[in-house]
């Protein structure tokens, strides 16, 4: 393995200036919006600020939230002492910033730790930081794989050191705290370790069964978190585990891996990824790393074996897509030193990342002025409401998605009101619904309404909806994403209150209409 040049013999796609550029560039299109418009984080914000709100708001009349052990709280946790310095909103922001610059700094890391040096096609794993699960809003399991890329190339250093005792002393406390902010994370941090292990004892002249044995032997400081799991799932767990090996989802997240808006631009982009690495693991060009490549492999292996459905928790395997691609982008380096090819190749790979944070930062300009034209009836809605949300939505195949899915949600820490829409799943997250006047229009997703052919189980029809729900046991019809045509027309039990370009507040009549 080579190791690092120094100073005056690195081309500056490796050096230390290049790499804090590359992390600082990262951070560019969350700094402007005001909430970052991830498909699911105004439900999450909803959630932390049901945790934070003191005993005596309204908000626990409706929600419960107790404090457990799960692998699941990554930003529940980190929320608590920023939410009283930012408040949950802004505390929320800058956590959520940091995701997309700490995943960069994993991926390069990593290939710098493994390769010796940063190969001048690093950057082309970069743009992932944005990839599919991270434009969902999983922003638990998005920050614990970007802790568990900085944890492996950790990793990787204290091995190729000799520092075994300093590993495992680092390695108990941080498996343990990784595990918290999402299992998910912690299970890749130890798929990585063994693998990377199991090249270096083999490397190293042992057998693969005696080099197997000895990189498990090296991954049990990451062993206690089994004791977590067990008490985790010890408890009342709901969801079913479902959609084995489903081979045709597999192959849409796959080319997914950088979908944004859903263009053709995304998904040549991840393709021109994939050749690359096709180009790789022919050796057509390319050299191979073979640490880095066969904890590649492994990721490969749990994507495929990955059911769709864990615990009722959909996209299980989705997740894993961006990461298990960069890892094997950073795989492979360019077989010839020749400078004057890595320069061409760097800024190839940097051009595509530069280019894909600007598409990103517009996409998310987009959005926000979305976000703020339909919050603005919140100016109208009292402390302590009760507010039905509804939000007229495209399939989730659509390019130009608005991500407004669960932007309601933004009601709970505005205005401590109820609002349809939070998730309500036991082993999940620690938050309960406890509403009973509003069965089946308590939670997500009965805000959400699609075209038949893609609609929710659980989800309902417009504007037949507007006949079902319980008037009594709300106080505001908060629609979204509705142009005035389809808004509801001489229904004398909504009082309109506010009209926007795109969305509606209307007020809902509790006594009986004279006459």
């Amino acid at each position: 393995m080579a190791r690092s040049m120094n100073a005056q013999e690195q081309p500056w796609w490796s050096t230390r200036s290049f790499a804090v550029a590359m992390i600082l560039i990262a951070a560019i299109p969350l700094i402007l919006p005001a909430t970052p418009p991830l498909v699911d984080l105004p439900a999450h914000i909803g959630r932390y600020a049901i945790e934070l709100m003191p005993a005596q708001s309204p908000l626990h009349q409706w929600y419960a939230f107790k404090w457990g052990v799960i692998g699941n709280l990554g930003v529940d946790l980190l929320i608590v002492p920023l939410g009283k310095l930012f408040g949950v909103e802004l505390g929320v922001k800058l956590i959520v910033l940091l995701i997309p610059p700490l995943t960069v700094a994993g991926f390069l890391l990593a290939a710098r730790e493994a390769h010796g040096y940063l190969p001048p096609t690093a950057a082309l794993a970069l743009p992932l930081a944005y990839g599919y699960p991270f434009q969902f809003g999983f922003v638990n399991f998005t920050l614990s794989m970007a802790c568990a890329l900085l944890g492996f190339a950790l990793w990787l250093r204290l091995s190729r050191t000799d520092h075994r005792r300093l590993r495992a002393a680092l390695f108990v406390p941080f498996g343990i705290i990784l595990w918290f902010f999402h299992s998910f994370g912690w299970g890749v941090l130890g798929l990585l370790a063994f693998a990377s292990g199991l090249v270096r004892r083999h490397r190293e002249g042992q057998t693969w069964v005696q080099s197997a044995w000895q990189a498990g032997l090296a991954t049990m400081p990451l062993m206690p978190p089994l004791l977590l799991m067990l008490i985790w799932r010890s408890g009342h767990v709901a969801g079913d585990t479902a959609d084995w090996f489903n081979f045709r989802f597999k192959l849409y997240y796959l080319l997914s891996a950088l979908r944004n808006e859903g263009s053709f631009f995304d998904r040549a982009c991840t393709e021109a990824l994939l050749v690359f690495c096709a180009f790789g693991l022919l050796g057509i060009g390319l050299r191979r790393n073979w640490q880095l490549l066969l904890c590649a492999t492994i990721l490969v292996v749990a994507f495929i074996c990955l059911p769709r459905i864990v615990l009722g928790s959909a996209y299980a395997d989705m997740r894993l897509v961006p990461y298990m691609l960069g890892v094997m982008v950073i795989a492979f380096t360019p077989a010839t030193r020749d400078r004057r090819a890595g320069n061409v190749l760097a800024i190839i790979a940097v051009s595509l990342f530069v280019v894909r944070i600007g598409i990103q930062t517009r996409t998310y300009a987009r959005l926000d002025h979305g976000y703020k034209e339909q919050l603005e009836a919140l100016n109208h809605v009292p402390r302590g409401s009760r507010i039905l949300n509804l939000v007229d939505l495209h399939c989730l195949s659509a390019p130009y998605s608005s991500r407004m899915d669960h932007l309601g949600s933004l009601a709970i820490p505005r205005t401590e009101s109820f609002v349809n829409g939070q998730f309500d799943m036991a082993g999940a997250q620690l938050l309960r619904i406890r509403y009973r006047a509003a069965p089946g229009f308590d939670a997500d997703p009965s805000q959400i309404l699609r075209p038949g052919r893609c609609r929710q189980i659980k989800s309902y029809v417009y504007p037949d909806v507007l006949q079902q729900f319980p008037r009594k046991a709300f106080d505001y019809l908060w629609l979204m994403n509705f142009i005035p045509e389809r808004r509801p027309q001489n229904d004398p039990g909504l009082i309109p209150v506010w009209q926007g370009p795109r969305g509606a507040l209307y007020r809902i009549r509790q006594t009986p209409i004279a006459g």
